[in-house]
Parts: structure tokens; C-alpha cells; sequence
């Protein structure tokens, strides 16, 4: 079984493309040959619910909220140098039993759900079913109750997620030696246990290569991390046994973040005791616009984001990290555990179509390269979540995530061939269907349409839009809604016979081919 795609460039909307007319430029992929690479785990795509989301406090803005002025006095928080608390919003706990929620969260499962962030680095946890403090204990700057920790194990139960965390590290959970205690992290355990809940896994602490700037201890060092990390290990062990040890959890030191001053990865597993059961880095390809103040970082603009050198930047940071683990914990799996269009909360057009392009791709790239799972930023909080947090209303990234969880297995297959400039193919095993292949295609060209030749019958699922920059999306030419009460719709392909189809400039397409009889996905 071949499938043939080439290509022309035309300016015509892609509905009235002639099928007939074909380039001489053929790139040949055959489903049923294609090799497997590798297999990731079956909660690849995963999510993020930020700590400070489910305790409340000040996190990012969205840009369409009137944020909080300088006057008011901020609760504690992570200081980031040079930027206006203005762009931070108090927020309430979230509603993780809204049945809405509830039921757009459940559509993307099974996901693991990561509550952790940087103020989850200095969250003190009220252990008691008395009213919690009204200000953080001295070495704290949040407080989680057990009512909002019950809620975050009574979501995953009802969305199919287990849930990620990490512990505290601040000055209140240190001894008098400044070393880290397990204080916090043992009435955390043992209360998860007690409501009949359970921790997947866990990085110790947020992003320590920025640790000072997230809730550690003034003068923070890969020293004092070691020394942390190797008390960390006898506490995961004793307690938490089944769980698996993430870490160290750094980001952007590859280029996103490389010139702002921290602490080296690679000096902090010199001075850690191995015990890492899986790798884990975050990755953002840029700073939003929040950010602009932080001197040396970079600043993303949506005239590139559907560039090669854009695209690609998952893939320069991912190397960086693998090139570690591969030196000090070889042969380790590796997680992507927090990632999004642009750090400091994203930009306003992360919750458009353009940045579908972006986190399919992500998804393909890592995949192919063997990271585990990938977990996106956030499900519910600022302008890079996939759902808008005050309407519950899918953004684009949402339905994106909504097909891949449908049509793309855990098997990861090599597609094969060269795509044509500005064009991206993943396959993996179809999703449910021994010997049946899905196939994913980017056509990022914003005038060149993408042809694909398919020698048999498939459904196809083509997401485009009528706004490049706009937060609507249709499936098939028609509008993506949930009903009123966040009904998720079953996505519907359209019958693709075989032969010559048509992938229109900035569309979105798969195709699942059940009848592939690919070898690999039986």
C-alpha cells in the first residue's frame, strides 16, 4: 500500500482545487511499511494545572482581563526581576468539580495532570480540616488545604489522569543545617493515602536551575541541591514507593532562558546522587510579551510562528537535555513536563489557530524522538491554556488535542519521506485499531496547497480556520462547538476515497487509515 503526497502552489481556496492536476514532485509514504520507531506512553499528551490555580493566588494576567494594579498589595510570590506585579491577577481556587470542566477534561484522556509550577516551591499544606491560616506560616507563600488537594485526586479520578506534583523547598521546610526536611512532603503523602488517592510521579522541586527565583533559599546552590535531592530519594523511597522520580525539571538553558543567570543543569546532577527514574526538562521556545522587561530573552511574534526555525526550537532544546541525561543518567525515558507556546503565561495569540501549528508539531517532533509525554500549559489558566478559564470554551489548541487523542496511538511510526517545504507528516498506529495507521500533515504554507494520494479508503479530520488569529476553528468546513452544557462532540471525519486529496494552505489534516495492515500496529 503506498500514499503519495506532492504539491503545487496555487492561490485558489482549497475546496475548489481541481484534483486532477497533479505536481510533478512526488513524495511517496506507504502506512503499510512503515517502520516502527519507538512507542511513548499512553498518557503522551498531558497537562498542566498549575498549583497556584487550585490554592489561588496571583498568576498571569490574560491579556484581555484588566490585571491588577502596582497599589495592591501583592500576596507572596516568586520575585521575577523587572517585571510590573500588574501583570500577575489574584485568582480563586479553581471549581475542579465544574461538570463542564469535568467534562472537556475527560475528552482528553487518559492524561497525566501536573499540579506543581513555581508556587507550588513555597505552598505550606494546612493539614487539618480546621479554617487554614488566612496568611502562609513564616517560610510559606500559599497555603493547599486538604479540601482543594481532595478535589485535585477526585478530578483525575473523574477525567482519567494521574496526577504529577512536586513538594515545597522554601525556608519552612528547611533544618537548621538549611537542608530540605520532609516536613510538607510526608503530611502530603500520607494524606493522599489516607483519601484513597495517589501521586504518579514527582520532580522534587520547580525548575531549580531557576530556584532563587521561585521560592528557595537565598543563595541557592547545585551544592545545596544535591544535599536536598539526596534526602529527597530516602523520603520518595520510604514513603512514596510506587511513585516515580522525576527530575531535575530545568528549563531553557538551550536558548529560551540561556543568558539569563542560573543555575547549570549540568552542575546540579555533578552534585546529585543518581536515583532519576525518568529525565524530565520544560521547554518554552520564547518569552511572552509579559516578559518583554527580562533583559537577553526572547520575544516570539506571530509573523514567524509558522516558520521552520520556530517549529524547530522543541526540538534544539530537547537535544540539549537528552545530550544530559545521556551523560548522567543514561538510558533514563525522558518527559517533557511543562511546556506552551511562550513562557510568562503565553502570548494573546497562543489562544488562536496559529499556535495549533506549533503544538501538533510539538507533539509529532517529540514523539519521534522518543520523549515519553508531553505536557501542555495550562488546561485552564491564562492565554496559553487550551480551554479560556472564564467560558469554559474550547480554544483551537483544545480541538487539536481533542483529535490527536483520537486518531494518533502510542506506537510511533517513521512516516518516511521528505515533505514538501513547510509541510510536516507524523504517523503513529491508529489509536483502537490493530494493523491501522494515522497519519498527521501540516500544511503550514500560507498559499502552496498540499496534495495526498491515498490508495484506499480513509476518514479524514482537516481543521482549518477562517481567522489565522482567531479563537474559531471548523472540522471539515464546519464550525467546532460544545453544547451548552460542555457536551464534547465526537469528531466526524469525512470519507476519504482513495485517490487524490486535497490539504488546503493552513490546514490541519488527519487521515486514519484503518485498513493499512501495518505489521507494526498489530
Amino acid at each position: 500500500m503506498t500514499f503519495k503526497l506532492h504539491f503545487r502552489r496555487l492561490a485558489l481556496p482549497w475546496m475548489f482545487l481541481p484534483a486532477a492536476l497533479l505536481a510533478a514532485d512526488v513524495v511517496q509514504l506507504a502506512p503499510a511499511q512503515m517502520p516502527r520507531i519507538t512507542k511513548v506512553d499512553e498518557r503522551f499528551q498531558s497537562y498542566n494545572v498549575e498549583m497556584v490555580e487550585v490554592t489561588g493566588g496571583r498568576f498571569w494576567a490574560p491579556y484581555k482581563k484588566k490585571p491588577a494594579t502596582a497599589a495592591e498589595a501583592p500576596a507572596p510570590r516568586p520575585a521575577v526581576a523587572g517585571l510590573d506585579p500588574s501583570l500577575f491577577m489574584q485568582r480563586s481556587p479553581i471549581e475542579l468539580a465544574n461538570p463542564r470542566l469535568l467534562k472537556l477534561a475527560a475528552a482528553l484522556g487518559p492524561a497525566y495532570i501536573r499540579v506543581s509550577g513555581s508556587w507550588a516551591n513555597s505552598t505550606y499544606f494546612h493539614d487539618a480540616d480546621t479554617p487554614a491560616p488566612t496568611t502562609p506560616p513564616e517560610g510559606f507563600g500559599g497555603v493547599l488545604t486538604r479540601a482543594e488537594w481532595r478535589a485535585v485526586m477526585n478530578f483525575a479520578k473523574a477525567v482519567n489522569g494521574r496526577v504529577v506534583t512536586s513538594f515545597a523547598v522554601s525556608p519552612g521546610v528547611r533544618d537548621a543545617g538549611g537542608i530540605w526536611t520532609p516536613v510538607e512532603a510526608h503530611k502530603l503523602a500520607a494524606y493522599t493515602k489516607s483519601i484513597g488517592g495517589s501521586i504518579a510521579a514527582a520532580e522534587m522541586f520547580n525548575e531549580p536551575n531557576f530556584a532563587a527565583m521561585a521560592g528557595a533559599p537565598k543563595g541557592y546552590t547545585a551544592e545545596t541541591y544535591g544535599k536536598d535531592f539526596a534526602a529527597f530519594l530516602g523520603f520518595a523511597k520510604k514513603e512514596l514507593p510506587e511513585m516515580l522520580i522525576l527530575g531535575p525539571g530545568s528549563v531553557g538553558e538551550a536558548g529560551g532562558l540561556s543568558s539569563f543567570s542560573g543555575l547549570k543543569t549540568e552542575e546540579i546532577l555533578k552534585a546529585s546522587p543518581r536515583g532519576i527514574e525518568a529525565f524530565s526538562y520544560h521547554f518554552y521556545g520564547a518569552v511572552s510579551k509579559r516578559c518583554g522587561g527580562m533583559p537577553g530573552v526572547p520575544q516570539a511574534a506571530p509573523e514567524t510562528a509558522l516558520t521552520a526555525e520556530w517549529l524547530g526550537r522543541t526540538e534544539r532544546d530537547a537535544a540539549f537535555y537528552e545530550a544530559l541525561r545521556d551523560k548522567y543518567e543514561p538510558g533514563k525515558p525522558m518527559w517533557l513536563t511543562e511546556t506552551g507556546e511562550t513562557a510568562c503565561g503565553g502570548n494573546a495569540w497562543a489562544s488562536t489557530f496559529v499556535d495549533s501549528f506549533r503544538y501538533l508539531g510539538q507533539l509529532g517532533r517529540l514523539a519521534r524522538r522518543g520523549v515519553q509525554v508531553v505536557m501542555h500549559n495550562t488546561l485552564s489558566a491564562s492565554d496559553y491554556a487550551l480551554i479560556d478559564e472564564e467560558t469554559l470554551t474550547p480554544r483551537p489548541n483544545y480541538w487539536a488535542a481533542l483529535l490527536w487523542a483520537k486518531v494518533m496511538g502510542s506506537t510511533v511510526l517513521d512516516a518516511g519521506a521528505r515533505a514538501p517545504e513547510n509541510t510536516y507528516v507524523y504517523a503513529h498506529c491508529l489509536r483502537g485499531t490493530p494493523g491501522g495507521v494515522g497519519v498527521l500533515a501540516l500544511n503550514a504554507n500560507r498559499e502552496s496547497a498540499v496534495e495526498v494520494n491515498l490508495p484506499a479508503a480513509s476518514e479524514r479530520y482537516t481543521l482549518t480556520a477562517r481567522e489565522l488569529l482567531g479563537g474559531e476553528v471548523e472540522l471539515n468546513g464546519r464550525p467546532l462547538k460544545v453544547s451548552s452544557a460542555g457536551d464534547v462532540p465526537e469528531p466526524k471525519g469525512a470519507k476519504a476515497a482513495a485517490g487524490v486529496q486535497d490539504l488546503p494552505p493552513l490546514s490541519i489534516t488527519f487521515f486514519a487509515i484503518p485498513g493499512a495492515a501495518n505489521a507494526a500496529c498489530r
